[in-house]
């Protein structure tokens, strides 16, 4: 037990970024780790809380709720003495495939590892909070950012280590599509739903490791966005076929999805969803072309108030 009287006066702000999940490669686990997933960190779209101690626990801001879970899960382990304020100044959209409740257990945990001196890392706070089970991406993401990829779920619990990490083209642009009617599955939902899923076909893990190996990642180092954006796309869409039958199709949105479908008209080849959406997503060589699309897009949708 930590004695009240001896916690330090002061107070932290941390920052936790959203992120694409761009796609699993191994979900049968054939190759002997299951799940293996790729992913990208996103700039101007995070989750944002300060936290201080208080003569109470108490949350201001979005998504309380969930804080406070986060937050007494942490306290009860750890034995410590309540009593911390978390303000929510801005938040990912839940349930939208960008990483929301990752990146919020985390940013809480960080905060009360900070603030109790705990030196837990972000590792340590998911396995804690139950997060990154499937994926290791969300917790790369808060600890270095940039395109990852991780080596899947072994034999034990641990959060999947990332094998690659590579810096994203720094004239590259990410177009995102939500769509304000539709929430990706989640919770419990999500885990009957990979329950449901049919075998993996074995014959794909080879060529899905292929296209990550020998297409995506080499071309993210040679900065070659049309051979990148044509294996990223073939990756979603053998994965996206796959969970079809949980999620309505290829993509989880139909507004969304044809979104995609005229961006691909447009000669754009790199789109696809993130996690279970409902965000769709295109990235493109330039913020020249990607502020084009975006006019295009919101002039020919300027009806669609769901589409944001």
């Amino acid at each position: 037990m930590i004695d009240a009287s001896l916690r330090r006066l002061r107070s932290v702000e941390i920052e936790a970024p959203a992120r694409l999940h761009l796609g699993f490669i191994d979900l049968s686990g054939i190759s002997g780790r299951r799940f293996g997933s790729l992913g990208l960190t996103l700039e101007g779209l995070s989750t944002r809380i300060f936290a201080e101690f208080s003569r109470t626990n108490s949350i201001q801001g979005v998504q309380s709720q969930r804080t406070l879970q986060y937050l007494e899960e942490l306290q009860k382990h750890f034995s410590l003495p309540k009593g911390v304020k978390i303000v929510v100044k801005a938040a990912i959209p839940s349930h939208s495939g960008l990483g929301s409740g990752t990146q919020l257990s985390l940013a809480v945990g960080s905060a009360v590892s900070n603030l109790y001196d705990l030196n837990l890392s972000p590792r340590e706070v998911a396995h804690l909070l139950d997060r990154g089970n499937r994926s290791g991406i969300g917790v790369a993401a808060f600890e270095c950012g940039g395109f990852l990829v991780d080596g899947g779920r072994g034999q034990t619990d641990a959060t999947p280590p990332i094998i690659s990490r590579i810096t994203f083209p720094p004239n590259w642009r990410i177009l995102l599509f939500l769509d304000g009617r539709r929430e990706g599955i989640h919770g419990d939902h999500e885990n009957t739903a990979f329950q449901k899923l049919a075998q993996f076909p074995p014959s794909q893990v080879g060529y899905l490791s292929q296209l990550v190996l020998l297409s995506v990642l080499p071309a993210l180092q040679e900065i070659d966005i049309d051979t990148f954006g044509k294996a990223l796309s073939e990756i979603q869409r053998i994965v996206g076929d796959y969970f079809a039958p949980i999620q309505g199709g290829r993509f989880s949105s139909e507004l969304v999805a044809g979104v995609l479908s005229w961006l691909e008209q447009q000669g754009v080849s790199c789109v696809g969803q993130s996690s279970w959406g409902p965000t769709g997503f295109a990235i493109v060589e330039s913020e020249e072309r990607a502020i084009h699309l975006l006019q295009s897009i919101q002039n020919h949708w300027r009806d669609c108030s769901e589409l944001e």
